[in-house]
């Protein structure tokens, strides 16, 4: 999601600036052409609006117990462009906006309330990098890809609860139902191969697929997709989020200008910076707004649930939505991979995991941080995605980030820095139990590998991150040493974590504050694009 402001919502009637097309493609008489990038995305609002009151209408008869005439269907918008000449990528400051050769592109869309400013400014590249698409606009049309009806509830609507059991099972002769064959990874993954004469793709996601991911963020953080910041840090133990909290409720009861110097240091900010921050939300979507400010209408519709989700995510809220996420994903692969499969359809400019690992070496101590600049994946969980001969290459500006982070909070430098924190290879495995295997066991190709941490995490978040060109980054604290006899035992354990997840909390949110400061546009960069790539950012 992008950091400009949302536009407004469009008037009725025709949306202004459109022009028609010179030679308009022959599937295509009611497809409209845009040169600006509000008018098409007001085209795409209207579109969506349209699908969503046909859909619901229709819904709300057949439960009613009308049926309907015939099958209900309604498309999602899409987005089509066709260039007959490519750019050269030296002409395009940014990696993204650029259309990779000749041809035509089409993607769907979907939600273009809460991806209205991210959808504008992929509009606003393609226009300004290819000179064509200036003088024959943008083509926004209703798509072909239906909207599965699940996908078109308001929020909090259920079906399961007010259908009998005969009418539930004949929703899918009226209604289009979610079909996973329209959701798959291929474009992210690089292995879509689009059909002869069919458009090639403009973006990693379809709209079915992030669809998709939208209700499953809601399922497993209990909070709602709008919540989330485009900064997220991940977590594998709850005594991070307990910081959070305190962080986030200090703040809120602080009015704007009010903050004090030493919470705002906690929060890895300048005094000043604090006041960009207007809300808190925790799971169940409890608002917490900043004391002094306005309150809106859905401040008060969340409610705390009865037990918390799976994957629990609090929200440190700028209204730029450049604000700082932070997901407790627990312990293992699976659940790492699992969220981050669906926080990347909100392409945020980074996520960093802050969390606890295994010293591999001698010469650590309890407490050090390590900084990974490679990873060995033996998590397994995204063999199938990403091979593993695929390297997961360490990305300069998230890992100057964060070694600036940790010498802003701990005052070190030099060899001191060094002292207590090692840059190096950090392995993940799916086996928590991985000590008790047989001798010489995993050790010998962790020590082969030259890995200096071993964590459940990291390797899958970077190469989630790699797979969905999310930039990415990981900073650990050693928490034990079983290869050297230092095992995380109870009174160890909690004297470490009290001693430790401040701080370590503390270089996270001053990481991002860096890495906002750089710029979204230094973070998306080539690295983490292909040559033959999307124009979607």
């Amino acid at each position: 999601m992008d950091d400009t402001a949302r536009p407004s919502a469009p008037a009725s009637g025709p949306p202004p600036h459109v022009q028609p097309a010179a030679e308009p493609l022959a599937d295509a008489p009611a497809w409209l052409h845009f040169t600006e990038p509000d008018a098409a995305l007001a085209a795409v609002q209207a579109l969506y609006r349209q699908a969503l009151d046909r859909l619901r209408s229709a819904l709300k008869d057949y439960l009613d117990g009308r049926d309907p005439p015939g099958r209900v269907r309604a498309c999602y918008p899409a987005l089509r462009v066709q260039v007959q000449s490519a750019l050269n990528e030296a002409e395009a400051p940014l990696s993204y906006g650029v259309l990779a050769g000749p041809g035509v592109y089409e993607t769907s869309l979907t939600r273009p309330e809460l991806f209205g400013p991210y959808l504008r400014r992929q509009f606003e590249l393609l226009l300004r990098h290819h000179g064509e698409l200036r003088r024959g606009g943008l083509q926004i049309g209703p798509g072909r890809e239906p909207i599965p009806i699940h996908f078109a509830l308001p929020e909090q609507a259920h079906l399961e609860g007010t259908l009998d059991p005969l009418r539930r099972a004949r929703l899918r002769d009226v209604f289009d139902l979610p079909d996973l064959a329209a959701m798959d990874d291929g474009i992210a993954n690089g292995s879509h191969e689009p059909a002869p004469g069919a458009p090639r793709p403009l973006a990693l996601f379809t709209a079915p697929r992030i669809d998709y991911s939208l209700h499953r963020l809601r399922h497993y953080t209990g909070t709602l997709p709008e919540h989330f910041q485009n900064f997220v840090l991940f977590t594998n133990y709850p005594f991070y989020v307990d910081e959070f909290i305190r962080l986030g409720h200090a703040l809120m009861d602080s009015p704007v200008g009010e903050a004090e110097p030493e919470l705002a240091e906690r929060l890895g900010l300048a005094p000043g910076q604090a006041d960009d921050f207007v809300a808190f939300v925790e799971p169940g979507n409890v608002l917490h707004r900043r004391r002094g400010l306005t309150l809106q209408p859905d401040d008060f519709l969340g409610q705390a649930p009865p037990r918390l989700p799976q994957m629990p995510a609090y929200h440190l809220m700028r209204p730029d939505r450049s604000g700082i996420t932070l997901v407790n994903i627990g312990v293992g692969p699976s659940n790492a991979k699992t969220i981050t499969d669906h926080i990347a359809v909100l392409r945020p400019h980074a996520w960093l995991m802050l969390g606890h690992c295994a010293g591999l070496r001698t010469t650590q101590q309890l407490g050090d941080y390590v900084l990974a600049h490679g990873y060995v994946r033996e998590d397994h969980v995204l063999d199938e995605d990403l091979p593993l001969w695929v390297p997961i290459p360490p990305l300069a500006e998230v890992q100057q980030a964060l070694e600036g982070a940790v010498a802003d909070v701990t005052r070190l430098h030099g060899p001191a820095l060094k002292q207590i924190m090692r840059t190096g290879t950090v392995a993940s495995t799916d086996n928590r139990n991985w000590e008790l295997l047989p001798h010489p066991g995993p050790e010998r190709r962790f020590s082969q590998s030259r890995a200096i941490a071993l964590d459940m995490e990291s390797a899958t978040i970077a190469a989630n991150g790699f797979r969905f060109r999310v930039p990415y980054g990981t900073l650990l604290c050693v928490s034990d040493k079983p290869l050297h006899g230092e095992l995380k035992l109870p009174g160890m354990a909690d004297a470490f974590y009290r001693q430790r997840v401040q701080q370590h909390l503390q270089i996270g949110l001053r990481a991002v504050e860096r890495l906002r400061a750089a710029g979204s546009a230094s973070l998306h960069s080539r690295k983490l694009r292909s040559f033959d790539e999307v124009a979607f950012q």
